[in-house]
């Protein structure tokens, strides 16, 4: 099973991530679920939210403690709260920044994580750039397809059509496919 956690703040569209995640998973003919974890229910306040993905029936209920892979869509959250407590050892790392990970000060954090398993995209910046907003969460999805190979690009855009429709449906599929290409190309030269 494929443990998935997502941080950010309120209004960046972390639960909207998870669920899309396991759209696309489910799409796939995976079994997924998505939750969120609400603290105060307010635009800024941390929000972290969960998505399991399996290719069997999933029974826990539980929020992710040990997860496989960490999303962060907000690097602000790196001095607020331990994002990577719990963080298996050959887990995945996604930031959502323009920083590189010395900058971030999360060098060590990323060095004890598997080569090429540690991956930063400026997905504000795409989302910008496509969206008109800086909504990094279906970025980050296309991002995680490239990192993981957990699910397809396909999927994900697929996932992404079902959340939202017409022109911010597919300036969502153009912002996941150019974070996709992205991530695939670090991962080249990584």
């Amino acid at each position: 099973m494929l443990q998935i956690r997502i941080h950010g703040r309120g209004g960046q569209g972390v639960v909207t991530a998870a669920e899309m995640l396991s759209v696309a998973a489910f799409l796939e003919g995976k079994y997924a679920q998505a939750f969120p974890s609400f603290g105060s229910e307010r635009t800024g306040a941390p929000v972290v939210s969960f998505c399991r993905i399996d290719d069997k029936e999933i029974r826990l209920r539980e929020p992710i403690m040990e997860p496989d892979v960490l999303i962060i869509q907000d690097p602000t959250l790196f001095k607020v709260i331990d994002v990577f407590q719990g963080i298996k050892r050959d887990g995945y790392l996604l930031v959502n920044s323009n920083k590189s990970f010395a900058e971030l000060g999360l060098s060590q954090a990323a060095a004890k994580l598997p080569p090429g398993h540690a991956r930063i995209v400026a997905a504000s910046e795409i989302a910008l750039k496509h969206i008109g907003r800086p909504l990094p969460n279906a970025v980050l999805l296309g991002a995680f397809a490239a990192l993981s190979g957990t699910v397809r690009l396909e999927s994900v855009t697929a996932a992404i059509r079902e959340a939202f429709s017409g022109k911010i449906a597919e300036a969502n599929v153009a912002a996941a496919t150019e974070a996709f290409e992205a991530a695939s190309a670090a991962s080249v030269a990584a």
